[in-house]
């Protein structure tokens, strides 16, 4: 059974469009995730999912409930983590989460064992105020304020920008822990690493859908040989091979180059190009692609 369908969704901003006739499924239980840079049309995308707004064209249903004609009742079994931290800054941790069970009607008492394993993070800061607290506190404390009226899907829209690695690596801890609560969880990022964290994912870019399937198929799925390569000089082999005729494409990849070679190139051929262009002792190894490869090329 399916929790959300999206139909044929586009959305425009004047003569920007947003979103271009996007349509996909979420499965009860599952962890979705929405891959893609800035301005891809996530955000967008998870506002109208959460009912703040209405699409040009299409439609989408979250529980079966229309998220236009039934928005009212759809905010009630939704938790909506945007990405700007939105809660009030001048209220304290405590004060915070208080507020927003009374506002669905609950108390923290009666739903405390859904944030237990996050607000004991919180617990030694609950009478600082919110806008004291750092990034990764905030992104927890958000999310606790989101859990609180027990929703039956949870929205994150790139919960962890701007937070560092611990933080990132526990905040995804943490949803592991609420997949088995059989939460709905559908998440956006720009970080191609935690694609590996879903289930499965939507690569989205300019506002349309490249792919969607299970990271592990995805990666499957790209048949082009792919190379790492790295030399002495770094600038001077990423130029020698953006403007030799054997790569069909070439992206800093960390202290290697990803290289993709032109149908029908052998390596041999690239190894020679290395040499003709003075790089002596370079390294050249088959390797295997990842998502953001296999976004790139899409693209």
């Amino acid at each position: 059974m399916n929790d959300i369908e999206v139909r044929g969704i586009s959305k425009a901003f004047g003569t920007a469009t947003a979103l271009k006739n996007i349509s996909f499924e979420v499965a009860r239980g599952e962890r979705f995730g929405l891959i893609g840079p800035d301005g891809a049309g996530k955000t967008t995308l998870f506002q109208i999912l959460t009912t703040l707004l209405i699409p040009d064209a299409g439609n989408a249903s979250v529980l079966s409930m229309d998220t236009v004609k039934d928005y009212r009742t759809v905010r009630k079994h939704i938790g909506y983590m945007p990405g700007r931290f939105s809660l009030y800054q001048d209220l304290t941790v405590e004060e915070n989460l208080h507020f927003f069970a009374t506002i669905f009607g609950t108390s923290v008492r009666s739903n405390y064992h859904l944030i237990e394993d996050i607000y004991v993070q919180l617990e030694p800061f609950r009478k600082r105020r919110a806008g004291r607290l750092s990034g990764g506190m905030k992104q927890k404390l958000a999310l606790s304020c989101a859990l609180i009226h027990e929703p039956d899907i949870l929205f994150l829209d790139e919960p962890t920008t701007g937070v560092d690695a611990v933080s990132r690596a526990e905040f995804w801890e943490m949803l592991a822990r609420l997949k088995a609560k059989n939460i709905t969880i559908v998440v956006s990022t720009p970080y191609m690493d935690e694609a590996s964290k879903c289930e499965r994912i939507a690569l989205i870019q300019e506002g349309r859908l490249l792919k969607i399937d299970a990271p592990e198929n995805i990666i499957k799925g790209h048949k082009k040989p792919l190379y790492k390569v790295r030399a002495g000089n770094f600038y001077k082999l990423l130029n020698d091979l953006k403007c030799s005729k054997v790569a069909e494409s070439v992206e800093p990849f960390g202290e290697y180059l990803h290289l993709t070679p032109c149908e029908g190139i052998s390596k041999k051929e690239i190894e020679e190009i290395l040499a003709g262009h003075n790089h002596d002792n370079f390294e050249l190894v088959l390797s295997d692609p990842t998502i953001e490869d296999v976004f790139l090329d899409l693209m």
